[in-house]
């Protein structure tokens, strides 16, 4: 059986290797800010939005494989949405919004919710949804401009423009989560599916 991450995501990609899985990357066009606006709209939970997402990913790229030689694969979906004082960010566009972010993160407390998908010949299997809280220190004007100095472009790639992985840990008073929901990959509930279906051993 075939294995896809259906998310250009480097650090997801990242985790699934470091991990031993083997797998090939393949991402298709969605929509999210529509349907983020659609179901923000519909007053839907934010942890059903990130679902959504990933679902939505992995349907698409399986999709594909319905016609193709491959039509036993298992395809990956994963999205994450980022909560504060009930407003929902998303991957700022320049360097400007990212100050924008970590001004408005400053100080308090947010929310980060992951969730992951898998799609198995044209069929949802198995969905996990995770989160954390994050309380960001206050910290001052210089270390803003420093730390975005010194973190960009990559802070441009993660919603609330912060890398746990790095630099970015000296934003943070206190983290209450697990790490790889953090990083944007519930790993440890998605490796014993895996295993479970065989795509790993036992």
């Amino acid at each position: 059986m075939r294995l896809i991450l259906a998310s250009g995501s480097a650090i997801r990609a990242h985790l699934l290797r470091q991990a031993g899985v083997a797998f090939s990357v393949e991402t298709a066009p969605v929509d999210e800010m529509e349907i983020k606006h659609s179901l923000k709209a519909e007053q839907v939970p934010v942890e059903r939005v990130a679902e959504t997402l990933a679902e939505a990913k992995a349907s698409r790229v399986a999709a594909r494989q319905a016609g193709s030689d491959h039509p036993q694969t298992m395809v990956i979906g994963a999205d994450q949405m980022l909560e504060v004082d009930g407003t929902w960010l998303d991957k700022p566009a320049d360097l400007a919004e990212a100050r924008q972010q970590l001004l408005m993160l400053r100080g308090k407390s947010h929310r980060l919710i992951s969730s992951v998908v898998l799609i198995l010949g044209g069929t949802r299997i198995w969905h996990h949804t995770a989160q954390a809280y994050l309380q960001m220190r206050p910290f001052s004007d210089t270390f803003l401009d420093q730390y975005v100095a010194e973190a960009a472009p990559a802070i441009l790639s993660s919603v609330g423009c912060y890398q746990l992985e790095g630099i970015g840990m000296q934003l943070f008073d206190r983290i209450d989560g697990d790490f790889f929901t953090i990083l944007g990959l519930p790993l440890l509930p998605l490796l014993g599916q895996l295993r479970q279906h065989g795509l790993m051993v036992d």
